[in-house]
């Protein structure tokens, strides 16, 4: 069936033709929605919702009024007692669903409240990027009504006292709209995605495969590019598309997709269409809703308010932590070319919360922006400031020269004497010399980044790299509990996760 005939109900028609106005409107509309809604839950009494509504400047006294949050303030101050059943604490009602996140480096779990409400704004920005594919141009448009493989984490969620909690895909997957599912879409179905055990559901899929005509897949890059690997190999094909030859779209997000395309395209008969969304597990923040966009525009009308705060050593310490009153700003007031954390307020009671990442306004106009990292994924041990997204394109620029595919890697700050040194782990099955990464990846970080230049030439005075095979990354993986689904190995590794990494890395070379 081609994506045209595609017919919606009316609710989520109605909201994919919202008017479109300036970007300050446009927000300031959305945040008077929020606080409308939830003016009379425990956190819109403490915090005046209703003189914010009423004032002339909804935005900035917004800001006087709300202070900003993390998680662990947000939960200990609030969300505690909606995990415990407390209705209307910060949005109505009970929530009956929380993600659970623990990013990439916590080792504790983080319970994310999420409503029907984001659950339903989730839904219609996703039919709204789905809707966007239509313009596109040199497509295979009979591929936007196959099959969509979504490689997400288990439906079957945890059952607590009063609510459910599971990985953000789960619950999504879980409360897909009755539309999609009739029209057959959606894969790898209900029975399959409710398994929990990752080897299982991957096997299952793998031998349902020749049963699907998939047209899309979604996931993570590492273990869509496993899936794909193990469909080849058990079907004994030379490409996907032997299989699936409908397949034209790949949805990612949360990681950059350019350090695994040269794995990826070793699996393909012809080229895919890559779509970058920015879902995280607070909400559907962004997606790529044009082609070749530079980034992915911001979903500045569903229920998300957006305010940004400079990435500098004014407004966060050198871990990465934002100080308590930081400058905050609109998205109509912030500058392109320029590293912002992002605070979002959402409705599932998300107040002026730091989700932990960094982003750059790309195109003004377009409200577009890239991912540039995350807050406490950064490297500054002696002013270098080296962001993940420098990481991304120096690998991304050496891979290409030396035309090798680089799937994983992440970085660590170590002592080197009395000063310090960056030790990168690369993931590679192919072969090469570590010396000579290592010293190319330090070449095109010094013309990526002028700090970074500046610094080796002082207090940052060595760089090595350790060449391991990709298996080893999953494996680790594995061992943390974060195999497959939406998980991903964290670009820099710190404290108690450099220590657990490095005695994994121990024990493996032991066992030998």
């Amino acid at each position: 069936m081609a994506i045209f005939d595609i017919r919606l109900p009316k609710s989520i028609a109605k909201a994919l033709n919202l008017p479109q106005s300036d970007p300050r409107r446009q927000q300031l509309k959305v945040l008077k929605k929020l606080l409308k809604t939830a003016r009379f839950t425990q956190f819109g009494q403490q915090y005046k919702f209703d003189e914010i509504l009423f004032s002339k400047q909804p935005g900035k006294r917004f800001q006087q009024l709300v202070p900003t949050y993390n998680y662990s303030k947000i939960y200990s101050d609030w969300w505690y007692k909606t995990k415990e059943g407390t209705p209307d604490v910060c949005w109505p009602g009970v929530i009956k669903f929380f993600a659970l996140s623990s990013g990439t480096s916590d080792a504790a779990s983080k319970y994310l409240p999420i409503t029907k409400d984001l659950i339903r704004s989730n839904t219609i920005t996703s039919v709204r990027q789905l809707m966007s594919l239509t313009r596109y141009e040199n497509i295979k448009r009979s591929a936007l009504g196959k099959g969509w493989l979504m490689l997400g984490g288990s439906t079957q969620l945890q059952k607590g006292p009063t609510y459910y909690a599971g990985d953000l895909s789960g619950i999504q997957q879980k409360n897909i709209p009755f539309w999609f599912m009739g029209l057959g879409l959606y894969k790898p179905g209900k029975k399959i995605a409710r398994e929990k055990d990752w080897s299982k559901k991957l096997n299952e899929i793998v031998e349902n495969a020749p049963n699907w005509d998939i047209g899309f897949i979604v996931g993570v890059p590492a273990w869509l590019q496993l899936c794909m690997e193990k469909i080849i190999e058990r079907y004994n094909l030379k490409t996907i598309h032997d299989i699936w030859p409908n397949l034209s779209f790949y949805v990612h997000g949360g990681v950059a997709m350019e350090p695994y395309k040269r794995g990826f395209e070793k699996l393909l008969g012809k080229p895919l269409q890559y779509i970058e969304t920015y879902l995280a597990s607070e909400g559907f923040l962004a997606y790529q809703n044009r082609q070749h966009a530079k980034g992915m525009h911001l979903a500045i009308n569903n229920n998300i308010f957006f305010e940004f705060v400079p990435f500098d050593d004014e407004n966060f310490d050198s871990e990465g932590n934002m100080v308590d009153e930081p400058e905050t700003f609109m998205l109509h007031e912030i500058e392109e070319n320029r590293d912002y954390a992002i605070l979002i307020s959402t409705n599932a009671g998300a107040w002026r919360y730091a989700i932990g990442d960094t982003v750059k306004l790309v195109d003004k106009e377009k409200s577009e922006v890239i991912i540039t990292g995350r807050t406490k994924h950064f490297l500054s041990l002696v002013g270098e400031h080296l962001s993940v997204d420098n990481m991304n394109k120096a690998i991304e620029m050496v891979s290409e020269e030396l035309k090798i595919s680089i799937p994983e890697f992440t970085v660590a700050g170590v002592p080197y004497g009395t000063f310090f040194a960056h030790e990168w782990f690369i993931a590679t099955d192919d072969k090469v010399d570590a010396i000579q990464l290592a010293e190319m990846l330090d070449a095109k970080l010094k013309l990526l980044n002028d700090d970074y230049e500046v610094e080796r030439k002082h207090a940052l005075k060595n760089i090595s790299a350790r060449v391991l095979p990709e298996e080893v990354f999953l494996a680790f993986m594995k061992s943390k509990g974060k195999e497959g689904g939406q998980h991903k190995f964290p670009r820099v590794v710190k404290g108690k996760m450099l220590e657990e990494w490095k005695r994994f890395l121990e024990n493996r070379n032991a066992a030998k």
